[in-house]
């Protein structure tokens, strides 16, 4: 599918102007001629980004703005207003409306194109990590996000202390969230736990002339910031390094002077912004991490230990060197729930999870493969070395007895069958599968003899 810009504006001149200004670019676009249209289309059509006239024969652009906002299926859409007026008030009526961009006309077009990229950008970007959000919950992956939202975060980077302290001063009866004053070093200084700001204000200029455009760079350029917002603060922001900072990365131009309530609902809309992404990031993340793990015990899954297996068995095929494979299984675990109820079993398996992580190398894999069944990988391994390994987690589950939460204990012990892999590597037949079948054939044998022990595979032995 084609991706389009919508050009929304009741002369017809105007819009060829802009289609032909965008063909050049290599941007596509589709045009309205009046706010109802407008919505329409942004609907049906699902534009990348809209440039919106003010001015409309049946509704504003404004009006067009908050009812786009206000749709969930067009809410996401970057909206840039296009107006010949200069009032003020018009302008921030704009912005708090969801516009992300106001711009006057005459339009500059090199800023016009400049603006246009870095919101693509932002929001190809932003439809990636929703729609692989979406994905997550489609699959059962997603966990419902917290309430509580930290306030707003921002680092100011001025030429001097005390044009930095101006700026605090002139920003915080409009901004409620915190204000740190930085030098560009304490910028790009590692956070060492501290929070990084949601959204940095910098001055052009600092230790020296275009020493902003670098440091926009270099924050873009480092993990610990390179998701905040940038806006830079420039004496003309319509020039040729205005639109240098936003193809470097700068999310916002701040001309001088600054007018403080403006510019704190401008930061306010990018620190949002932000921080919805940042939600979208958290989403993924969660359902990356739950498509490989088990949300009892935190260990890893069956889906993640048999990929995980594979590597372990191709690199031993490689490498000539053995690997083992355990699969351990607790002893009366149905007694347990029987006698103390599932949530006692849960607390059981949670334990013995962490014991068997504790006791194991941080290159082993232990991995929740069923009800009370683990599976445990040691790569480059001999069979006395795995024997020792296995043993000693026997010895750390009974060690203690395990804490119920109805503050009674029960003894718990493993059985465990331990199957050694590329035993033979001339003959590299042998699959993971059949690996596991061999351990679990071992696991059947410690059950029927008694259980609390460790036996070895014929075939390995």
């Amino acid at each position: 599918m084609v991706e389009k810009i919508l050009i929304v504006d009741d002369m017809s001149v105007n819009r060829i102007m802009l289609k032909v200004k965008l063909k050049e670019a290599c941007h596509d676009s589709i045009q309205a001629g009046d706010g109802e249209s407008a919505l329409r289309m942004a609907r049906n059509e699902q534009p990348k980004l809209i440039l919106l006239d003010m001015m409309l024969p049946d509704i504003s652009g404004i009006e067009v703005c908050r009812r786009l906002r206000a749709d969930p299926a067009t809410s996401h859409i970057p909206i840039v207003i296009i107006t010949a007026s200069t009032d003020r008030a018009r302008r921030l009526e704009a912005l708090q409306a969801g516009a992300d961009e106001f711009l006057t006309k005459p339009l500059n077009e090199m800023i016009l194109l400049a603006r246009i990229r870095s919101l693509l950008r932002a929001c190809e970007t932003e439809d990636e990590l929703r729609l692989r959000a979406a994905t997550c919950g489609e699959m059962g992956f997603a966990e419902a996000g917290g309430t509580f939202e930290m306030p707003d975060h921002l680092g100011l980077v001025a030429p001097d202390p005390a044009t930095g302290m101006q700026w605090r001063a002139m920003l915080s009866p409009f901004f409620s969230g915190k204000i740190d004053l930085l030098t560009a070093s304490d910028a790009l200084a590692e956070a060492d736990g501290q929070r990084v700001p949601d959204v940095y204000v910098l001055a052009a200029d600092l230790s020296a002339a275009g020493s902003g455009l670098r440091l926009v760079s270099d924050l873009r350029s480092r993990v610990q910031s390179r998701h905040s917002a940038i806006c830079l603060v420039l004496p003309d922001a319509v020039g040729e390094a205005a639109a240098m900072a936003l193809d470097l990365g700068a999310t916002d131009l701040l001309p001088l002077p600054l007018d403080p309530e403006e510019t704190a609902l401008r930061l306010k809309l990018h620190a949002a912004r932000k921080k919805r992404a940042d939600q979208l990031r958290r989403q993924v993340q969660d359902g990356l991490r739950l498509a490989v793990a088990d949300p009892l015990t935190g260990l890893y899954n069956r889906r993640y230990a048999l990929a995980h297996l594979e590597r372990v068995a191709q690199r031993a095929r490689e490498t000539g060197r053995r690997y083992a494979v355990m699969v351990l299984d607790l002893d009366r675990f149905k007694t347990i729930n029987d006698t103390f109820g599932h949530a006692a079993g849960d607390s059981v398996l949670e334990t013995v999870a962490h014991r068997l992580r504790d006791n194991l190398r941080p290159s082993d894999l232990v991995a929740r493969i069923g009800g009370e069944e683990f599976l445990v990988a040691l790569p480059d391994t001999t069979l006395g070395t795995a024997r020792i390994a296995a043993e000693r987690l026997c010895r750390a589950v009974q060690a203690d007895p395990v804490v119920l939460p109805d503050g009674q204990d029960v003894l718990v012990t493993i059985s465990v069958g331990l199957a050694l892999g590329n035993d033979d590597p001339q003959s590299g037949t042998e699959t993971v599968r059949q690996l596991i079948e061999r351990a679990d054939e071992a696991l059947f044998a410690a059950k029927t003899e008694g259980r609390n022990q460790v036996t070895i595979s014929a075939t390995a032995a």
